[in-house]
């Protein structure tokens, strides 16, 4: 990852409406991961990320901004909700578990990477499967013309094959049968080894079993694909690859971090600092054992977020602010940046919904008025029931768009324009009555 915050900041823009204040924490955060690595060893150790803590109402981006980057990036990534977990020794998840999380997001990643590193040897391993199957090898006895007219058929076929022409074509595969599958990567080390052995009891004989299929060549080329990862690729590799990545460029999203908070105005609750004191262990630095191997916490990046209405970040105990250094809040969405969201993003609800129809042959096409009209209903129903940013858009599109959708049978081959006038008829009333904008917004 070589973009530098500036080049950051600009991807981010093309998905993220304002919050730059949010956007420079976070671009220059990962951009010190980047200057780190290239230190020295013994300097690497001694710097740690800082953890940024993010302050913001729902809907206005918190987690988009830390999502988006690390999609783009290639970096492990997990969202966890801190109101989800509950103090060692109570039931529920223990803190720990979104540390597995990462390194099994960080194992798909990986595995997806070196999967990319070797395309040609996996697609060669396909080809010649299914090949065999369409022609099958000669007897070693076999003279020479007959070799020679083999080959001759083998490369027509191979050709036909590598440009689709026999994608129709069914062709028997074997299959490996399903085994138990009893994973999960949340479970403690012991109790995951522990399951495997019993999953291994379940299913001993049968792993080496395989069942025989029918599938069309095109079909067949996906389930081959799987063979030939498990075959071709260095899964040990793949895991201590993985492990690493977890360990130097993974990102953990702890959401809802004001839900474990005490509000000053009453009594600590103990569950709530039960939690916070099992995450300060992970935040500041320790081993988390997986079943993939140990991981260490101390350069992985935390970013905490929260709304903060009934707490302050004061609430939090003191240790674990301490960890949360950088302080970032994000703005309340007025309707010029919803009007934006939906004009300017490059994934915008607009373009979301003109793709689904295109699918019926019916094309969508909005005003700039409308847009601004849609705009200011959404940032009105967010003032009169409740704010919850970005979020109230999906409703009110939903709503605009709901007989277009149903309907888009039988308008199709037309152009649909959505007006201002449009968007007043269906959601003017709505919005002006209170009890019914409460219930359909």
């Amino acid at each position: 990852m070589d973009l530098t915050p500036k080049e950051i900041v600009r991807y981010l823009d093309e998905y993220i409406i304002g919050q730059k204040d949010a956007k420079k924490v976070i671009a220059i955060a990962l951009r010190n991961r980047y200057r780190r690595m290239k230190l020295p060893p013994e300097l690497q150790d001694e710097i740690t990320p800082k953890n940024i803590l993010m302050i913001g109402s729902t809907g206005v981006g918190k987690t988009e901004i830390a999502r988006r980057l690390a999609k783009s990036l290639d970096l492990p990534f997990v969202k966890v909700e801190a109101s989800k977990y509950t103090e060692v020794g109570f039931v529920g998840r223990d803190v720990e578990s979104m540390v597995r999380d990462l390194v099994a997001n960080a194992i798909v990643l990986v595995k997806e990477i070196h999967k990319e590193k070797n395309k040609e040897a996996i697609e060669e391993y396909v080809n010649k499967k299914i090949l065999e199957k369409l022609l099958p090898p000669l007897p070693k006895m076999a003279s020479e013309e007959r070799k020679r007219e083999y080959e001759k058929s083998y490369e027509k076929m191979r050709d036909k094959l590598l440009k689709g022409e026999l994608d129709n074509l069914k062709i028997e595969v074997e299959i490996a049968k399903n085994t138990l599958s009893l994973d999960d990567a949340n479970l403690p080390p012991d109790l995951a080894r522990a399951q495997e052995s019993i999953a291994r009891i379940f299913t001993m004989g049968v792993n080496k079993e395989s069942i025989k299929k029918e599938v069309t060549i095109k079909d067949a080329k996906e389930i081959l694909k799987n063979e030939a990862s498990e075959n071709l690729l260095d899964m040990e590799q793949i895991k201590q690859d993985a492990l690493k990545k977890a360990q130097e460029e993974g990102i953990i999203f702890i959401d809802e971090i004001d839900k474990v908070a005490s509000s000053g105005d009453r009594k600590s609750d103990p569950s709530k600092e039960g939690v916070q004191r099992d995450l300060l262990p992970i935040v500041e630095g320790s081993t988390v054992s997986t079943k993939w191997g140990p991981v260490k916490t101390d350069h992985i990046l935390f970013i905490a977020a929260g709304a903060f209405h009934l707490s302050k970040p004061s609430d939090l105990i003191p240790e674990l602010q301490g960890r949360f250094p950088l302080r970032v809040e994000l703005n309340t969405l007025d309707e010029e940046a919803l009007y934006k969201i939906l004009k300017m993003t490059k994934n915008s609800l607009v373009k979301q919904y003109q793709a689904l129809l295109s699918v019926e042959g019916v094309e969508l096409e909005f005003e700039d008025e409308a847009l601004r009209a849609i705009a200011r209903y959404a940032h009105n129903a967010n003032q009169k029931i409740e704010d919850i940013g970005a979020r109230r858009l999906h409703t009110v599109i939903e709503n605009l768009l709901e007989d277009i959708s149903f309907e888009a049978d039988e308008h199709r081959g037309e152009k649909i324009v959505i007006t201002k006038e449009f968007v007043d008829e269906k959601l003017g009333e709505i919005i002006e009555n209170d009890e019914l904008a409460k219930y359909i917004l």
